[in-house]
C-alpha cells in the first residue's frame, strides 16, 4: 500500500511539473521615506517637521506579487497583488487594506492585450504616467490639487488594454467603484443599477520620442457615499445619489530631446453632488533630466477653481542621487502660493494628517529621503 501511494504521488508530481515550469512569480516593492518641514501646516499658522505618514518625496511605499503562466498559443494567465504600507509605522495604507493597490486576475494575449479582473487603477492613472513628471509623489505632485489622483483606484472593476503599432486602447468598468476608502461609495447596490458605478476610457500613442494620451473618468455617487473633497482640507460636497457625477478630462503629451524628458497635460473636472457643483481646471508642466548618478525634476501645477474662489499655483524640485540601480537619496523643494478666500492647498498631499494652512495662506515644503526597490 505505501508502495503504492507512492507511486502515485510520483506520478502526479511528474506530470504538474511542466506546468509548474512555465510559472513565473516575482516578489517585489519599494520602501521610500524621508523627513518633511512644512510651513503654515496649522490653522493658526504653525509649522512642522515630521516623516510623511503616506508617501516619501518620489513615489508611495509598497510590496506586492505578481505572477504569469504561459497557457499556450500566446495565452498568459497573469495576476498582481499589491499592498501599501507606511514606512514610518509600519502601518497599512487604503483604508487598511491587505492588497488595497491592486488586487486582480484576468488573461493576457500578444495579438489583443489583456483583460483584468479586481481592485484596479482607472485608465486615469494609465493616461498621466509618462506626462506627470512629478508622478504620485508625497509632496509637489498633482494630487496636491486633486487628491483622486493620487489613488485613482476602482474596486469590483473589470479592465481591458491593448497596444496596437504605438496606440493603446483601455477600459475600466466598475459595478461598486469603492467600498471603503472616504469621499466614496458603499460598493454595489442591487437596488439602484448605477450607484457607486465607476468607468474610465483611454486613447494613448507613444512613439520613440513623443507620445500623447487623452482619457475619461466617471464616478457616481450613491447611499452612504461621503461627500467628495474638491479643495483638499476644505468640506467637500455632498454625493449620496446615483444622479450625482464626478467626471473628469484629460489631454496630455511628453517628448524627449536628448537626456530630458518634457511632459504637460490638462485637467477638467465637473462635480455635480446632491444640492451643489464645481468645476476646476488643471494645468501642469514639468521637465526630468537624467545626468549620471543625477536625477533633476521640475514642474509647475496650476489650478483654476473661481466659482469657489479657490485657485493655485504649485512649484516643486526634485534631486535624486544613485547610491546604486536600488537606492537613492532624494531632496524636494515645494512652494504652494493659494489665491482666494477659500484656498487652501498644501504642498503636501500624501499625508493622512493635513497639512493644509488656512485660506489664503501661501506653504513652503521641504523634503529630503531615501529610496530602496527590491
Amino acid at each position: 500500500m505505501k508502495k503504492t501511494r507512492l507511486a502515485l504521488l510520483l506520478a502526479a508530481t511528474l506530470v504538474s511539473a511542466p506546468a509548474f515550469a512555465q510559472s513565473n512569480v516575482t516578489l517585489y516593492g519599494i520602501v521610500d521615506t524621508g523627513i518633511e518641514f512644512i510651513t503654515h501646516a496649522t490653522p493658526t499658522g504653525g509649522s512642522v517637521a515630521r516623516m510623511p505618514v503616506i508617501g516619501g518625496g518620489d513615489v508611495p511605499s509598497r510590496w506586492g506579487f505578481k505572477g504569469t503562466e504561459d497557457l499556450g498559443g500566446g495565452l498568459q494567465a497573469i495576476f498582481t497583488l499589491e499592498s501599501g504600507f507606511s514606512a514610518s509605522n509600519g502601518t497599512l495604507l487604503q483604508s487598511n487594506r491587505l492588497f488595497g493597490r491592486q488586487a486582480y486576475v484576468g488573461l493576457r494575449s500578444n495579438s489583443w492585450g489583456k483583460i483584468t479582473f479586481g481592485r484596479q487603477y482607472s485608465m486615469m492613472t494609465w493616461g498621466m504616467i509618462q506626462a506627470n513628471i512629478m508622478g504620485a509623489t508625497g509632496m509637489g505632485g498633482v494630487g496636491s490639487l486633486d487628491g483622486a489622483l493620487l489613488s485613482d483606484r476602482f474596486d469590483n472593476a473589470v479592465a481591458y488594454m491593448g497596444t496596437f503599432s504605438g496606440l493603446t486602447v483601455g477600459a475600466t468598468y466598475s459595478f461598486g467603484r469603492d467600498t471603503a476608502a472616504a469621499g466614496n461609495c458603499a460598493g454595489q447596490n442591487g437596488n439602484d443599477s448605477i450607484a457607486c458605478r465607476g468607468l474610465s476610457a483611454m486613447l494613448k500613442y507613444d512613439s520613440n520620442h513623443w507620445g500623447v494620451a487623452t482619457t475619461y473618468e466617471e464616478l457616481r455617487g450613491g447611499a452612504g457615499a461621503t461627500p467628495i473633497a474638491v479643495v483638499p482640507g476644505a468640506p467637500g460636497v455632498a454625493f449620496a445619489h446615483s444622479g450625482d457625477t464626478d467626471r473628469r478630462y484629460q489631454l496630455n503629451g511628453y517628448f524627449n530631446v536628448g537626456p530630458v524628458l518634457v511632459g504637460a497635460g490638462w485637467i477638467h473636472r465637473v462635480l455635480r453632488g446632491d444640492i451643489q457643483s464645481a468645476r476646476t481646471d488643471i494645468e501642469y508642466v514639468g521637465a526630468s533630466l537624467l545626468r549620471g548618478v543625477w536625477q533633476f525634476d521640475a514642474q509647475v501645477s496650476h489650478i483654476g477653481n473661481s466659482a469657489g474662489a479657490a485657485n493655485g499655483i504649485l512649484s516643486v524640485l526634485r534631486a535624486n542621487y544613485y547610491l546604486s540601480k536600488r537606492t537613492a537619496v532624494y531632496g524636494v523643494v515645494g512652494y504652494m502660493k493659494n489665491s482666494g478666500k477659500n484656498a487652501t492647498y498644501s504642498v503636501s498631499a500624501g499625508t493622512a494628517v493635513p497639512a493644509s494652512p488656512s485660506p489664503g495662506l501661501n506653504q513652503v515644503g521641504l523634503e529630503i529621503g531615501i529610496r530602496h526597490t527590491f
